[in-house]
C-alpha cells in the first residue's frame, strides 16, 4: 500500500494517540471507547462503528496489548506503514515518559 501521506496527517496522528495514552488509566481495554469516538466521532478516519469493531477484533486477536494493536491498525488504515508506526509511537509514548520520570 502506497500512500501519499503529509506531515500535518502524522502529526494529527500522532497528538490524537498521545492524547489517548497520556489520559487514559485502566489499561487497553479502557482505551477503546476513547479510541472509537476519536477515529469515528471526532477525526472521521473510520467511517462507520461496524468497521471500527472489525479492527477491535483483529486487534485482539493478535498477541500484545489491545491498545497498541488497534491503534496501529487504525494508523496503518490512514496512513499505511508510517501511519502505523506514528500512531503506535503516540500512544506507547506517554508511559514510556511517565515510567522514565518516575524511575
Amino acid at each position: 500500500m502506497n500512500k501519499k501521506v503529509n506531515l500535518k496527517l502524522l502529526i494529527e496522528i500522532f497528538t490524537t494517540f498521545f492524547k489517548i495514552g497520556a489520559f487514559t488509566f485502566g489499561g487497553g481495554y479502557a482505551m477503546i471507547p476513547l479510541i472509537e469516538r476519536e477515529v469515528i466521532t471526532n477525526k472521521g478516519w473510520i467511517k462507520n462503528e461496524e468497521e471500527i469493531i472489525d479492527v477491535f477484533a483483529v486487534a485482539e486477536s493478535i498477541p500484545g496489548a489491545i491498545a497498541i494493536n488497534s491503534s496501529t491498525f487504525v494508523g496503518y488504515k490512514i496512513a499505511g506503514r508510517i501511519g502505523a508506526i506514528t500512531a503506535a509511537c503516540g500512544v506507547i509514548l506517554p508511559s514510556f515518559i511517565i515510567i522514565n520520570l518516575l524511575c
